[in-house]
């Protein structure tokens, strides 16, 4: 066993005023299984990247271990390479019957390393990857996001052979995986970095706790400043009557308040000084209680104003298939279902079974054409899917890429109100100063935050959306379960983080 050792770490993008990190130290052993935890865009991905070496920094990083990245980052040419021929691109040293042994231990063939890496699926790729870094010797891995699109399945996968790993940095927001693989967790919150013993469940009760005691003290300490404040305030009155009854006095006139001119002097500086004693002891405590709360996660509550529709039924399917053009092979078909008004329907299905080719027919049939939205569908179906005349909705995509620009430029495109979108964007914590940023410049979790955004200030009958918290922060996912469960809206959602179907769903369709 040995310790990765942060000191005083500090590091900033070139030509970004903001620092990511700024004097930042801590140690992590590397035999542990850690998760690493925070806000999106607080600078995970960065730091693991700063282990690597690949920016430059001011500050130590000390670790006598070799560091290995997931996922590894191939160049389109890699993608006609079978998996074998990539195999020294993804780890220098890799022997060939240990990656096959890793391989096995992850439920698949080792005949995949002999297909063209492009035409394997997510979790294939996935999985080979894995295999290959763990298949080193001494390396400790920095694994980034390793079940992002992957199916139920494939996820559980991941997850039972991770519980069997040590020597690793898991960046994830899956609530289920953190709480099955990691012993101890890596957090960043808003002004300081936590380094904690357990699973994700006892970190996060332990902040509850936390929180919780911090708001409460705070409650009291608010009511302690305003009492200081008011005798503040009673004594600088007496202060400032005092003074002014020195002004205007003559002490040929009036000899009685001429000898009483130097008492009352006294008294308005002894008052004053005090004044200032309570003004300065106000300053401490506030300055004091404002650095605990620093760290305090004050989760705005979201807004959602969905439509109610005269029909009860907005989606009918009966025996409905969807197939590929000139062939009998289908996508599915025999699907039965039905989405009622505040029902949250959630598509359940192995990748590949056509959950987002299901999405996409219902968008198609909402079309003025429906014919000809099929043929840019390129599939052809049977059977019976109908959609409520008039149907309201609001659409999420599992792609991000087409996100360039401003947010101003987005908002006009989508006829938002700019101001009420950045206010929105603000309660999903994202930072004021992304706002002047090109979006193709966000990290993706924040782009689907731009996405979540819009949908949430659409008014709509039903809401469609297809793998919406890909990338998005353990925060956000229960800010926006809250939101769900006390709005009921309306939804068909392809979503594998299992916390969330579990608390949101009211039905879930099998493909």
């Amino acid at each position: 066993m040995s310790q990765i050792s942060i000191n005083n770490l500090t590091f900033c993008y070139e030509g970004s005023p903001d620092f990511v990190f700024e004097h930042v130290s801590f140690s992590i052993d590397t035999d542990w299984k850690l998760g690493f935890l925070g806000r999106n865009g607080k600078g995970k991905t960065t730091f693991l990247k700063l282990l690597l070496g690949e920016y430059e920094y001011s500050g130590k990083i000390h670790s006598s271990v070799r560091f290995a990245y997931f996922p590894c980052r191939f160049r389109p040419e890699h993608m006609e390479q079978c998996g074998l021929e990539l195999l020294e691109y993804m780890k220098a040293d890799c022997e060939f019957w240990r990656v096959c042994c890793e391989l096995e231990r992850l439920h698949v063939d080792a005949e995949v390393l002999y297909r063209p890496f492009g035409t394997l699926s997510q979790g294939e790729r996935t999985k080979v990857m894995l295999a290959v870094l763990f298949s080193g010797t001494h390396d400790f891995l920095l694994i980034d996001e390793p079940t992002s699109h992957l199916d139920r399945a494939s996820r559980e996968t991941v997850k039972a052979y991770l519980m069997g790993k040590k020597s690793f940095i898991l960046v994830s927001h899956d609530r289920d995986l953190l709480d099955a693989c990691v012993d101890h967790v890596l957090v960043l919150n808003r002004r300081s970095i936590e380094v904690q013993s357990g699973s994700f469940s006892s970190w996060w009760e332990n902040k509850r706790r936390k929180d919780a005691f911090v708001q409460m003290e705070n409650e009291k300490h608010l009511k302690e400043i305003g009492k200081l404040r008011k005798a503040a305030d009673r004594s600088r009155q007496w202060a400032d009557k005092s003074e002014k009854s020195k002004i205007g006095v003559d002490p040929v006139k009036d000899q009685n308040l001429a000898g009483r001119r130097p008492y009352i002097g006294m008294k308005t500086k002894k008052m004053q000084s005090r004044v200032r004693q309570m003004e300065r002891r106000m300053e401490r405590e506030i300055k004091e209680k404002e650095g605990l709360l620093q760290d305090v996660e004050q989760v705005a509550d979201l807004k959602l104003t969905p439509m109610k529709h005269h029909k009860e039924c907005l989606v009918w399917a009966d025996e409905y298939g969807l197939f590929w053009p000139g062939t009998l092979k289908p996508v599915f078909e025999g699907l039965c279902f039905t989405i009622q008004q505040e029902e949250r329907v959630f598509l359940n299905g192995e990748n590949g079974c056509g959950k987002s080719s299901l999405i996409h027919a219902v968008l198609a049939s909402l079309a003025s054409d429906r014919e000809e939205a099929f043929q840019e569908l390129k599939l052809t179906e049977r059977g019976i899917l109908k959609t409520a005349s008039g149907l309201a909705v609001s659409y999420i995509s599992q792609d991000t890429s087409f996100l360039r620009g401003s947010i101003r430029a987005f908002c006009q495109d989508r006829g938002l109100e700019e101001s009420l979108f950045c206010a929105v964007l603000r309660q999903l914590d994202l930072e004021r100063t992304q706002f002047t940023k090109p979006m193709e410049n966000y990290s993706e979790g924040q782009k689907k935050k731009v996405l979540l955004a819009a949908s949430l200030m659409t008014p709509a009958h039903l809401y469609i959306w297809d793998e919406p918290l890909n990338y998005i922060d353990v925060f956000s996912r229960m800010q926006i379960e809250k939101l769900l469960l006390s709005c009921r809206p309306t939804m068909l959602v392809v979503e594998h983080d299992v916390r969330f179907r579990e608390t949101v769903a009211t039905k879930v369709v099998e493909l």
